[in-house]
């Protein structure tokens, strides 16, 4: 029997809808609930406009404020921060089937040569006995020195042990004061009915490869071990050899087919497909569609890449763009700031997409999702430091 044929626009809706974005970003506001279907939400320091967290999750539902996650995370106790591909926060119930990644990132760390300036084990033991005294604390409680040269990545002894032991799932983070994180003890924030609940090895592979194929919709086998990387390659194609997923071919923008996987439902997830919404959305950089930047060519052929580590002179569009997602389209990207001083949102740059043609109703559109991020962000104007008329992408 030939593979399942999934063809473009079919790929791109049912890739959006899972991640939320087929839907307009209205209608009563469950913070938990988009976390859940996510998966995980990448924290990022960068605040250009809002930090990613914030704004990824804004992107879903345009209701959501930034104190509403430092409340999940430390009043509700909903989420816990760890690392997946980077540091992200997932929802407390995901617990039990994170064991072997805290493992992993432990025996990482423990191979790794740059870790060896930390604190031994009785310094370790002396910090967790002060949290224990004294409750969470930041970073900024301990005073150690780096030893030696210093090196850009280079981390004072405590900032390593404390590190050390959250990766390890020994500390945890309690919460969050203006983005400073503060550490307790694993099992003062992880429920002690989680901590009792065991899982094999196999069972949290066969949890996590089952949540990303769920989540992706459709994928290879790279694309589910990049999902979550709390598994290694080898281990993802065992699963997938087991044959319990349906083979489908999926067709890229440019009209090839590529081989992936699905679930055993998908013939029913694409005859229940909507058609996506027309609305206008700035997406952030780290938000989950965009992250994968080879799946996200392939689908939608747009070619993104951020640029916050390129030099200024080689940038090709700028320090932190943003792109800009309409239906099921990427029409274009746009560069904002937002200045807090003077109380407004800078538009500095936009660029409309090849053969994507500006109408005054895209521009409206654009207009509406500038005032939207605006109030998000709690600022009184958007001021355009630029042509309203987008550049052409080259």
């Amino acid at each position: 029997m030939a593979d399942l044929r999934i063809s473009n626009k079919k790929a791109r809706q049912l890739w959006l809808s899972n991640q939320g974005l087929a839907t307009a970003p209205t209608g009563s506001l469950d913070v938990m609930s988009i976390i859940r279907g996510l998966g995980f939400v990448q924290l990022d320091t960068i605040q250009v406009v809002s930090r990613a967290h914030h704004h990824i999750i804004w992107s879903r539902n345009q209701n959501y404020r930034e104190p509403m996650l430092d409340k999940v995370l430390g009043k509700e106790n909903g989420v816990f921060e760890h690392f997946t591909h980077d540091a992200s926060v997932l929802p407390m119930e995901f617990y039990p089937m994170w064991q072997r990644q805290f493992r992993r990132k432990k025996e990482k760390i423990d191979n790794a040569g740059w870790y060896k300036s930390m604190l031994d084990a009785d310094g370790r033991a002396a910090i967790k006995q002060r949290i224990m005294a004294e409750g969470p604390l930041s970073t900024h409680a301990f005073d150690t020195k780096i030893v030696g040269e210093k090196q850009p990545w280079s981390r004072p002894p405590h900032k390593l042990a404390l590190d050390y032991m959250w990766y390890a799932g020994e500390l945890a983070t309690s919460h969050r004061e203006n983005f400073k994180k503060f550490y307790d003890l694993g099992e003062r924030v992880f429920p002690k009915y989680l901590r009792e609940e065991t899982h094999s090895d196999d069972m949290q592979q066969d949890w996590l490869c089952r949540q990303a194929l769920d989540r992706l919709g459709f994928a290879t086998s790279g694309e589910i071990q990049k999902f979550w990387e709390a598994m290694d390659a080898r281990e993802v194609r065992a699963w997938i050899d087991q044959g319990h997923l349906v083979p489908v071919e999926v067709q890229s923008t440019n009209g090839t087919w590529g081989k992936a996987f699905a679930p055993a439902d998908i013939e029913e997830r694409l005859d229940n497909l909507t058609s996506s919404t027309t609305r206008l959305r700035i997406l952030n950089p780290f938000d989950p569609v965009v992250r994968d930047r080879n799946r996200l060519e392939r689908l939608f052929g747009f070619e993104y890449r951020i640029e916050i580590f390129v030099p200024e002179a080689k940038r090709k569009w700028g320090y932190y763009v943003f792109p800009i997602l309409e239906g099921d389209r990427f029409v274009g990207r746009i560069e904002v700031k937002a200045d807090r001083k003077n109380n407004v949102l800078n538009i500095m740059n936009v660029w409309a997409e090849p053969k994507v043609k500006w109408t005054v109703s895209r521009q409206q559109k654009l207009d509406a999702e500038l005032d939207r991020m605006r109030r998000f962000v709690g600022l009184q104007d958007c001021i355009w430091k630029c042509s309203r008329r987008p550049n052409q992408a080259p």
